[in-house]
């Protein structure tokens, strides 16, 4: 191995890539945008559910609703006051409104009617609760037990509980943000490697003592450091590093070492820019997806873990929004591990296989 020529190979690709004004100015942009996009999201979940009452004698029971967290009530005066103020908008989405007589009508047998303002955008099981708590709460005024016996319900949580520790916008976007700027990275190095292929340059640097396999190694430090500093200086610019900076650094090598390797295949398979885009995007839009995912609530499917980004997503996520070690991490970096392997190898492969044929 000649570190004199990987050394001047990999100065001579950081100059190209400085030269390149199209992905020099997009990494720029990127930045730039990425990190204005992070501070400007939502860094907090509210988890609490605003409804708006009007009513009156019926302090208890709401009094004892919210002693147990998660909803918040807001009185009003008046049914009307109530329906104006979520029809404008400005108030809760839902709101119940009382008559004055309500308890009392209850406990007398009366017939009565309880109002339900909701707006357009609320979910149906959400409606459907809330009449479930005026029924209840009409058993209760009339001192009387429910028509049927209720069975005892045992829940059994599966996944991980998350409740009142959600994850705010501002983290579930970031893992997004990282693979958008190594997609950047991935594509530079790619449009790199074919226009030597194409212009020969790879063949007069082999004329040299240079080896093909310095010339791989070479391609692979410049795309593994080109992404790596990049990931890193986005990571620092939106706060990340705290206790688990070992774990995020180790992430986002095996990821710079994953998109290296993709990046390799399609510099070797593409022969002008279109190609180089289609080999990209051939990669790119199955690896987006984990990073998509994880903007939805639940545990990703099977197959969308199979995918080789999962684990970069999950590593990233687990590190960042919930503090997790290399112990609780093992099973994401291990699969991102394997899959770097993988893409690295066959990057490393097809190069070499275009190469020796020039």
């Amino acid at each position: 191995m000649n570190t004199t020529a990987i050394g001047a190979i990999v100065a001579k690709d950081v100059k190209a890539f400085i030269r390149d004004r199209f992905y020099f100015f997009m990494t720029i942009l990127g930045l730039v945008f990425y990190v204005g996009a992070f501070w400007l999201l939502p860094s907090t979940v509210d988890e609490t559910i605003e409804m708006g009452v009007a009513q009156t004698g019926l302090d208890a029971y709401f009094d004892g609703l919210t002693t147990d967290g998660g909803l918040e009530i807001t009185p009003y005066p008046s049914a009307e006051a109530l329906e104006a103020a979520i029809r404008s908008g400005e108030g809760p989405a839902v709101g119940l409104a009382f008559p004055p007589d309500f308890a009392a009508d209850i406990a007398a047998g009366n017939q009565t009617t309880v109002s339900l303002f909701v707006t357009a955008e609320v979910p149906a099981e959400v409606r459907g609760g809330l009449s479930s708590m005026v029924r209840e709460m009409a058993y209760l005024a009339a001192g009387n037990p429910p028509l049927v016996t209720l069975p005892n319900e045992e829940e059994v949580l599966l996944g991980v509980d998350r409740a009142g520790d959600q994850v705010s916008l501002q983290e579930t976007m970031r893992p997004l943000f990282v693979f958008f700027m190594l997609r950047v990275e991935m594509m530079a190095l790619a449009t790199l490697v074919a226009a030597e292929i194409q212009q020969r340059t790879v063949s007069a640097i082999l004329v040299t003592p240079t080896t093909v396999t310095d010339f791989l190694i070479a391609k692979a430090i410049l795309g593994t450091v080109l992404a790596f500093s990049q990931a890193v200086l986005l990571m620092l610019l939106i706060g990340s590093f705290g206790s688990n900076s070992a774990v995020l650094l180790v992430t986002l090598l095996l990821g710079s070492i994953l998109m290296t390797g993709f990046g390799l295949w399609a510099g070797s398979a593409g022969r002008d820019f279109l190609s180089i885009i289609f080999w990209s995007m051939l990669f790119l839009i199955p690896l987006a997806i984990p990073s998509i995912a994880v903007l939805f609530p639940g545990t990703a499917a099977a197959w969308v873990q199979a995918l080789p980004s999962w684990g970069l997503v999950e590593a990233i996520v687990g590190a960042t929004a919930y503090g997790d070690g290399f112990g609780d991490l093992a099973g994401p970096l291990i699969s991102l591990t394997g899959w770097c392997v993988v893409a690295f190898a066959a990057g490393l492969l097809v190069l070499k296989r275009r190469v020796v044929r020039l």
